[in-house]
């Protein structure tokens, strides 16, 4: 399973609410992930398959305090809680739309999106998860197998989605990290594995099993030679 990274830079509405000690906090808002929508690397992730991993998201991550993001994402599946910005609270469905709601953290890095947000600066967001891509007649569909574990804020402003009523009402840009490779272990926890070491490790073990033939068949022949 590959590390896949969907960017959404729909600018992010930004909210001030009172928690119950009347303590206000920042939240930011808007689209989180999109379905039925070709992008730009011509992946598609169904609408069904969307609502299953938001669901788990949902029940995994948000319900349980751990949906945590970073600012600009990481090329790993797990969180840095050094790096952390911001919580996500909520996702909820909008036709082929999930927006979210997340709430800006009092850490170091949160403090300087929070900075960032109370200038002006327009964020976007990036679902950061693991899977496998499937294609056929020209379409990549990210496979069954996809499972998201964040949605980090971005800078990177660029391409466009159609809303409902046809007019370009965000962005998102696609990147797939062809390098890593990710497995989960019997108990759950992912692993990262570099594609190039592994093909180096298989090509060094492939080169020392046929320099050993190499060695007993030269031994052989000096045996039989009685050199």
């Amino acid at each position: 399973m590959k590390l896949i990274t969907e960017i959404y830079s729909d600018p992010m509405s930004l909210i001030t609410e009172a928690d119950a000690t009347g303590k206000k906090h920042l939240y930011i808002q808007g689209p989180f992930a999109v379905s039925e929508v070709k992008n730009k690397n011509g992946r598609i992730y169904s609408k069904a398959l969307m609502e299953k991993v938001v669901n788990k998201f949902t029940n995994d991550y948000i319900k349980t305090g751990r949906a945590l993001g970073e600012m600009n994402h990481p090329p790993r599946l797990s969180i840095d809680f050094e790096r952390a910005t911001h919580m996500i609270t909520e996702m909820k469905q909008d036709g082929n739309v999930w927006v979210g709601k997340a709430k800006v953290l009092k850490t170091p890095m949160g403090q300087i999106l929070e900075g960032l947000l109370e200038s002006g600066v327009n964020v976007g967001v990036s679902t950061r998860g693991a899977g496998s891509i499937i294609e056929s007649n020209g379409v990549k569909s990210v496979g069954d197998d996809f499972m998201m574990t964040a949605v980090d804020v971005v800078s990177d402003p660029s391409g466009q989605y159609v809303s409902k009523d046809g007019s370009l009402a965000g962005c998102f840009i696609n990147g797939i990290m062809e390098g890593i490779e990710f497995i989960q272990t019997p108990e759950g926890n992912w692993l990262e594995q570099d594609i190039a070491a592994i093909a180096k490790a298989e090509y060094d073990k492939k080169q020392l099993s046929e320099a050993r033939k190499l060695e007993l068949f030269n031994k052989f022949i000096t045996e039989i030679s009685g050199k």
